[in-house]
C-alpha cells in the first residue's frame, strides 16, 4: 500500500507540472496575441541585455586568454629546441660551455615560471568569474516561468470576479493560488533586481584587474629573458674573441661520383694545372691587399648561416605538432556529462527561453542540470545532436523539455 501511495504522488506530481507548462503555454499564446496584458518591468529588461553582453565578453576573454597560454607554451618549446640545438653545435673544448648549458636551463625555468604564473593570476580568476553567470542565468529563466505563472493566476482571478455567475469558493481559492504565486515571484525578483546591476559594475574592476596581471608578469618576464640573453650574448663575444684569429682547416669531401683511392686518376681540368683535391683555409685576419683570390667559396660566417631557417623550421614544427594537435585532443564528441540520448516522438513548441523547440524525431544529448533542485519533475536537461555537433556550445543551445514528449534511444 505505501508502494503505491509512493507512486501515486509521484504520478500526480509528474501530472501537475504538466499542467502547470500547459497553463504557461496558453497564457503565452493569449500574450502574443494581445489577449492578455503581461507584466513588464523595463529595469529589469535592461538588466538581462547587460547580463547577456557581459557574459558573452566574459566567454570570449577566456577564449582569447586560452589562445595566449597556447602560444606561450608552444613559444616555450620553440626556444627550448632552439637551445638544445646550440647544446649540441658547442664543442666540449669551446669556452663557455658550462654557462651556455646553464642560461638554457634558466631560459627553460623562465619560460615555465611565466605560463604557470599567468594560469594562478589570469586563467583561474577568469574561470572563477564565469563561474557565477550559469546559477544566474538559470534564474533568470526561473524568474520569467514564474512571472508566467503570476500572470496567468492574475487573470483567472479577475475572470472569476467580472464573470455574471459569482462562485464565491473559486474566487477564494484563485485569491489564494495569485497570492502565493505572486509571493514566488516577488522574492526571485527582487534578488536579482540587487545581484544583476551589482554584477554589470564588478566587470570594470575584473577587467583591469586581469590586464593589470598579464601586463605585470609579461614586462617582468621580458627583462629577465633579456638579461639572460644578454649573457649568452656575452659567451658567444668571449667564443668569437678566443677562436676569432685562428684558422681552420676544412677538406672538400668527396663526391659520390668521385674515384676511390687507387682507381685510375681523375682527368686533369681544361686548363692544364694540376687536379689535387682543392684544400680550403678559413683565416678571420684580413688578407693583405692585392692577394690572390682563392679558387673556393669561403664558407658562410655564422651570422650569414642557416641558422634563422632552422629556427623558423624548429617553431613551424613545434606550433603544427604541439597547438594544433592539442587543440584536435581537445575537441568532444559529446557534450560534458552527456547521461544518454533521446529522440522526439511528438512536436514540442517551447514556451519559454530556457526550453528546448522539438520536432519529432529530432535526436536530444541529455545531460545534468548544473543545479539539481532547479530539475522539476517530468523534465530533462539537453542539447539537440544536430545543434552541439554545429556549435559545440553548451551555453547557447542547451535547454529543458518534457521528458514524456521523447523516447530513450541509447
Amino acid at each position: 500500500m505505501a508502494e503505491m501511495g509512493s507512486k501515486g504522488v509521484t504520478a500526480g506530481k509528474i501530472a501537475s507540472n504538466v499542467q502547470k507548462k500547459l497553463t504557461r503555454a496558453q497564457e503565452k499564446v493569449l500574450q502574443k496575441l494581445g489577449k492578455a496584458d503581461e507584466t513588464k518591468d523595463e529595469q529589469f529588461e535592461q538588466c538581462v541585455q547587460n547580463f547577456n553582453k557581459q557574459l558573452s565578453e566574459g566567454t570570449r576573454l577566456q577564449k582569447d586568454l586560452r589562445t595566449y597560454l597556447a602560444s606561450v607554451k608552444a613559444m616555450h618549446e620553440a626556444s627550448k629546441k632552439l637551445n638544445e640545438c646550440l647544446q649540441e653545435v658547442y664543442e666540449p673544448d669551446w669556452p663557455g660551455r658550462d654557462e651556455a648549458n646553464k642560461i638554457a636551463e634558466n631560459n627553460d625555468l623562465l619560460w615555465m615560471d611565466y605560463h604557470q604564473k599567468l594560469v594562478d593570476q589570469a586563467l583561474l580568476t577568469m574561470d572563477t568569474y564565469l563561474g557565477q553567470f550559469p546559477d544566474i542565468k538559470s534564474r533568470i529563466a526561473k524568474r520569467g516561468r514564474k512571472l508566467v505563472d503570476y500572470d496567468s493566476a492574475r487573470h483567472h482571478y479577475e475572470s472569476l470576479q467580472t464573470a455574471k455567475k459569482k462562485d464565491e469558493a473559486k474566487i477564494a481559492k484563485a485569491e489564494e493560488e495569485l497570492i502565493k504565486a505572486q509571493k514566488v515571484f516577488e522574492e526571485m525578483n527582487v534578488d536579482l533586481q540587487e545581484e544583476l546591476p551589482s554584477l554589470w559594475n564588478s566587470r570594470v574592476g575584473f577587467y583591469v584587474n586581469t590586464f593589470q596581471s598579464i601586463a605585470g608578469l609579461e614586462e617582468n618576464f621580458h627583462k629577465e629573458m633579456s638579461k639572460l640573453n644578454q649573457n649568452l650574448n656575452d659567451v658567444l663575444v668571449s667564443l668569437e674573441k678566443q677562436h676569432g684569429s685562428n684558422t681552420f682547416t676544412v677538406k672538400a669531401q668527396p663526391s659520390d661520383n668521385a674515384p676511390a683511392k687507387g682507381n685510375k686518376s681523375p682527368s686533369p681540368p681544361p686548363d692544364g694545372s694540376p687536379a689535387a683535391t682543392p684544400e680550403i683555409r678559413v683565416n678571420h685576419e684580413p688578407e693583405p691587399a692585392g692577394a690572390a683570390t682563392p679558387g673556393a667559396a669561403l664558407p658562410k660566417s655564422p651570422s650569414q648561416s642557416s641558422l634563422p631557417a632552422v629556427v623558423v623550421e624548429t617553431f613551424s614544427a613545434t606550433v603544427n605538432g604541439t597547438v594544433e594537435s592539442g587543440s584536435a585532443a581537445g575537441r568532444l564528441d559529446l557534450p560534458p556529462g552527456f547521461m544518454f540520448k533521446v529522440q522526439a516522438q511528438h512536436d514540442y513548441t517551447a514556451t519559454d527561453t530556457d526550453e528546448l523547440q522539438l520536432k519529432a524525431g529530432d535526436v536530444v544529448l541529455v545531460i545534468p542540470f548544473q543545479n539539481p533542485e532547479e530539475q522539476d519533475e517530468g523534465w530533462l536537461m539537453g542539447v539537440k545532436e544536430s545543434d552541439w555537433n554545429q556549435h559545440k556550445e553548451l551555453e547557447k543551445c542547451r535547454g529543458v523539455f518534457p521528458e514524456n514528449f521523447t523516447e530513450r534511444v541509447q
